[in-house]
């Protein structure tokens, strides 16, 4: 259920995937029976698309891997957290357009 760039963590890669990483990372915890998450899974792929080589984006499936957003306080999904430097800089819950996405990266970026 993943784009073209946009990359699948879990529990165990995500300490190296999205902490450990040079760029900022935008993961989407999702679930498979979840509406909302389905409906913005292409808007996520056109994220990662746009910017490609900026920001990594990776995708959680909360019914597989439970530490991982029960640790970030992940109670709604879709959840998009954005890591810098190891640390959330933004997070946005709910389905939002992609605008909405857009001003939080280049928060982030700047």
């Amino acid at each position: 259920m993943a784009g073209q760039f946009v990359t699948e963590v879990n529990d165990s890669s995500f300490e190296k995937e999205v902490l450990q990483s040079s760029q900022p990372v935008m993961v989407d915890f999702w679930a498979a029976w979840c509406g909302p998450c389905r409906a913005l899974a292409p808007v996520v792929d056109e994220v990662a698309t746009q910017y490609n080589g900026q920001i990594k984006v990776m995708k959680m499936d909360v019914d597989s891997n439970t530490s991982t957003p029960m640790r970030y306080g992940i109670r709604g999904i879709p959840a998009l957290l954005i890591f810098k430097d190891g640390k959330v800089a933004d997070q946005i819950v709910g389905f939002v357009p992609k605008d909405t996405i857009d001003k939080s990266i280049t928060k982030v970026l700047a």
